[in-house]
């Protein structure tokens, strides 16, 4: 595992699912750790955890939504530990609903947690990381971005929107010759506690479109690109046959979508129309990083250990290509 011993790391969304491995995974690599959401119980348990793998906690419930409230957790991390090295923005809420049923407020609220909050924590780390010419966002995104599918409209086109907003800023670094990095990470589907507490109208309970993968994979990718930041990662074969099928068969994607995206997202189970949901105020309690489809899901993605590993995978393949050429030269 990379190390991070003494950095300082920001995590939105830190309360549960990705959010909640990813801090878990800077903790136990040494990071002081601000962890921000609206759950100040699950964060409390969050931060106990981290202090238990030895890592340090802070915990900042608020909601992303607010501007000022996450301009007020950099400054206050700045004051506590003198710096942001890394900041994550995972912070999401999503609606499954046909679009044509959806509210306004719906859309609204989807697009200010999902999209503006990731606006808002980008721009309060870079505030704090120009003056020192140094410093990494990572942004956690989705093939979703490039891939919409049918009943999760507003998330899909937030998910986009952080896309467009991402290069955007990535070439304004660029054109200010400053050494901030602004990374994002394209993802599969997760196995997360989203889908016990998304605002739903299915008939039945929503569930990850298979592969699905734990949070932990996610994780491990954080920190690799944290160490080894990238443009654009994208995480699992899955989320590399969406993108690519998107780039060049859109209109086929449509049509199976249209036939199988709907089913694909829901279990057999029927859906209680009573259960509470995230969308304007946290459920209480705490869930931890985990869904309920842990027999789903996979602890491991190829595609990433091939990526993390891509130097000794290329000199393994030098070395098979020198010991055949030597092998025809000796016939």
């Amino acid at each position: 595992m990379e190390r991070f011993d003494g950095e300082v790391v920001v995590v939105t969304g830190a309360s549960s699912g990705i959010g909640r491995a990813v801090a878990r995974a800077f903790g136990a690599a040494g990071a002081r750790v601000a962890l921000v959401a609206r759950n100040p119980e699950a964060l409390g348990n969050a931060a106990g955890e981290i202090a238990r793998a030895g890592g340090e906690a802070s915990v900042f419930p608020i909601d992303v939504a607010d501007a000022g409230a996450v301009e007020g957790v950099a400054r206050s991390v700045v004051e506590r530990w003198g710096c942001i090295d890394v900041w994550v923005n995972n912070a999401m809420v999503t609606v499954l609903s046909p679009a044509m049923e959806m509210t306004p407020h719906e859309y609204r609220r989807v697009t200010e947690v999902t999209y503006l909050g990731t606006v808002y924590g980008t721009l309060a780390a870079i505030r704090r990381m120009r003056p020192r010419n140094r410093g990494l966002v990572l942004q956690i995104g989705s093939a979703l971005a490039y891939r919409s599918i049918p009943l999760q409209s507003a998330y899909c086109g937030s998910k986009a929107a952080i896309r467009g907003f991402t290069d955007s800023l990535r070439s304004e670094l660029l054109h200010d010759r400053s050494a901030v990095r602004i990374c994002m990470l394209q993802l599969p589907a997760v196995n997360t506690p989203q889908f016990v507490v998304a605002r739903t109208r299915l008939p039945r309970q929503p569930m990850p479109v298979p592969p699905v993968f734990q949070p932990e994979v996610i994780a491990r990718a954080v920190l690799y690109v944290a160490r080894h930041p990238t443009r654009e990662l994208w995480i699992a074969g899955s989320t590399w046959k969406a993108i690519l099928s998107a780039k060049v068969a859109g209109p086929i994607g449509d049509r199976v979508l249209a036939r199988e995206g709907y089913s694909g997202q829901q279990t057999d189970e029927p859906i209680d129309p009573d259960r509470p949901d995230n969308l304007d105020h946290y459920v209480p309690g705490d869930r931890g990083a985990h869904g309920p489809f842990d027999d789903l899901a996979r602890g491991r993605s190829l595609e990433l250990w091939a990526r993390m590993h891509r130097g000794a995978l290329a000199a393994l393949a030098a070395l098979g290509l020198g010991a055949t050429s030597l092998a025809w030269r000796a016939r």
